[in-house]
């Protein structure tokens, strides 16, 4: 396997325990939590994978809708956005992913605040 982001994060099982991590972050962090009441949480955390895997470099399995189409209308502040953030480096972190995953994650997800953030 190339030396992708995708591999670094462990490939699909390292991306899929990322991502469930993830949204389990969300679901108990208090600015966060209120927005994913009744989501179908098995639902979430596949697409968070398909889509975490697709932005790494792994394979194009997302079917999901654009960020932009997903958050818009849902005026989300920059405090919820650095939350988020917040939850998926503790995420990151409780797999043992190294800085230098950590800092291409993060340059991926800052690229995604102007579809999420106050649309």
């Amino acid at each position: 396997m190339p030396d992708t982001l995708f591999s670094r994060l462990g490939g699909t099982e390292g991306v899929t325990r990322i991502a469930s991590d993830l949204v389990d972050n969300h679901l108990v962090h208090p600015l966060i939590a209120p927005r994913f009441a009744g989501a179908d949480v098995p639902r979430m955390k596949q697409m968070a994978a398909d889509f975490f895997s697709l932005g790494s470099g792994g394979p194009p399995v997302y079917t999901g809708k654009d960020m932009l189409s997903v958050h818009k209308g849902m005026n989300i502040s920059d405090n919820e956005f650095m939350a988020a953030i917040d939850d998926l480096m503790a995420a990151l972190t409780a797999s043992g992913i190294g800085d230098r995953e950590k800092a291409e994650v993060l340059f991926i997800f800052y690229q995604l605040r102007p579809e999420v953030v106050r649309v």
